[in-house]
């Protein structure tokens, strides 16, 4: 399991590191609300994850109900992270600094014992 962690965690830095720039980009760019930017944002790098985790990290193979399950489940909490964001008039660092940890947290062992877990 620590193995899978610190690559879970490596490909959690790429992901954040492509999560926090699209998110920049939307709500300083094109001054478009947290919630929505963080979901946008959230789109385009679960989409990397997913693959890179898949392969990667669990070494398991790419469905689309898998994907599905990951992107629901992550993107719901994005979604969430930064509508309270927003409902609190949170700045834009705190929505990315919280949804980067929990989806961090919440998100190995939701892949590891769910998305990726293998059938028997």
């Amino acid at each position: 399991m620590l193995k899978q962690l610190s690559r879970y965690i490596s490909v959690g830095l790429l992901n954040t590191l492509i999560h926090w720039c699209v998110f920049a980009i939307f709500v300083y760019g094109a001054a478009v609300n947290q919630g929505s930017s963080n979901l946008i944002a959230f789109c385009i790098a679960v989409t990397f994850s997913f693959f890179a985790n898949c392969r990667f990290t669990f070494k398991s193979h790419a469905t689309l109900g898998r994907y599905l399950m990951y992107v629901v489940f992550l993107g719901t909490l994005s979604f969430a992270t930064g509508m309270t964001s927003d409902k609190f008039n949170f700045p834009p660092v705190v929505t990315l600094v919280s949804f980067s940890a929990l989806s961090l947290c919440l998100g190995f062992f939701y892949s590891r014992y769910l998305v990726f877990k293998e059938m028997k």
